[in-house]
């Protein structure tokens, strides 16, 4: 079972990353990670990273972009 500062670790080594990633990665329940990022989050560690921001070109005029939005965490700054 992975901890807190590896669920960290890990969003930081990605630069950004969601649930998924990080699930995949340290081979844990995405329930628990999701839960462990958000907590993270509360704690001042990391910070949710407006995806529209991210969305360029085509992207940010698909209508599918607001369907398959996930939150996506970076450290905090």
């Amino acid at each position: 079972m992975a901890s807190l500062m590896q669920v960290r670790d890990c969003v930081a080594l990605n630069g950004r990353a969601d649930a998924r990633l990080v699930s995949h990665q340290l081979n844990m329940p995405e329930p628990m990670v999701k839960a462990m990022l958000e907590r993270l989050t509360l704690m001042g560690k990391l910070e949710e990273v407006d995806v529209e921001e991210c969305l360029v070109g085509s992207c940010k005029s698909c209508p599918e972009a607001t369907a398959c939005q996930t939150k996506v965490y970076q450290l905090r700054s």
